[in-house]
């Protein structure tokens, strides 16, 4: 078998495992779910009719985009999470005493949060549109929407695996997680226009790619509320291209970062 099927081949064995840990304690993938589903019904329910969108917009529809941007960041930090617990059980150690490729544990940890965030963007979209969510492009257009979510999330789970191998218990991750996504996801046009902002906030939102990734869907949607100004922000013009240059550094930098960390601390 080459280098590159074997990686594959023993990442798929992984990922296997961490899915057979979601289905034998449901509890963390209903709890993920449920996370979800209460901002759905919150912001669309109680902030809703508070926040104005421009132009002609529905709110509902203008949210849904943002829920699942900052939902799928959310998911990633599973990877972190469940890194971090592996280290501390000895898990990893037992990993590197079997012939299998190094590289297997995080691709196949990366991977099966992959398929975690596609189910958590099942139940999210079935819960928009029993509050008046609705999809108004083509399906492959939504399709794109869908694959532009997932690919960033997935480059984002890099980043916490990263976090996950360099600090010493789950705990701590979820910790660490909640300090960095609480105000990249809401300094952004996820839940208000980016232009409602003030000065400085706005210029962070326009050009934070959480921004880019939730503008993204909302246009592959259809969600972009009649009506509403072109953003001045190159990023938010252009937020296909934008988030994707996003994933291609952020895989780029993380990736062989994560990697050497994981040598390190397997090592010790």
């Amino acid at each position: 078998m080459s280098a590159t099927l074997q990686v594959l081949a023993d990442s798929a064995v992984v990922a296997k495992r961490n899915l057979i840990k979601i289905k034998r304690v449901p509890d963390l993938l209903v709890f993920t779910l449920l996370s979800p589903i209460m901002f759905i019904l919150l912001f669309a329910y109680v902030f809703g009719s508070a926040i104005d969108v421009p132009g002609d917009g529905n709110y509902r529809e203008f949210l849904i985009p943002g829920i699942f941007a900052q939902t799928v960041i959310f998911g990633a930090t599973i990877t972190g999470a469940g890194l971090a617990e592996d280290m501390q059980k000895g898990i990893i150690d037992r990993f590197r005493s079997l012939p299998m490729s190094r590289m297997a544990v995080l691709v196949g940890r990366t991977g099966s949060d992959v398929v975690n965030n596609v189910l958590v963007i099942v139940v999210m979209s079935l819960t928009g549109l029993l509050v008046g969510w609705r999809i108004r492009t083509s399906v492959l257009e939504a399709l794109g929407g869908f694959v532009v979510l997932l690919l960033f999330a997935y480059a984002v789970s890099w980043v916490f695996a990263y976090v996950g191998l360099l600090v010493p218990s789950p705990e701590v991750v979820n910790n660490a997680s909640f300090m960095i996504i609480f105000p990249v996801t809401f300094v952004a046009n996820t839940f208000v226009p980016s232009e409602r902002l003030p000065g400085p906030l706005r210029s962070f939102a326009e050009w934070n790619p959480v921004s880019s990734v939730t503008q993204a869907s909302r246009e592959l949607f259809g969600n972009v509320p009649p009506g509403a100004t072109v953003p001045d922000a190159w990023s938010l013009q252009h937020p296909v291209l934008y988030t994707l240059l996003w994933v291609v550094i952020i895989l780029a930098v993380f990736i062989p970062l994560a990697t050497r960390q994981y040598k390190r601390a397997a090592s010790r």
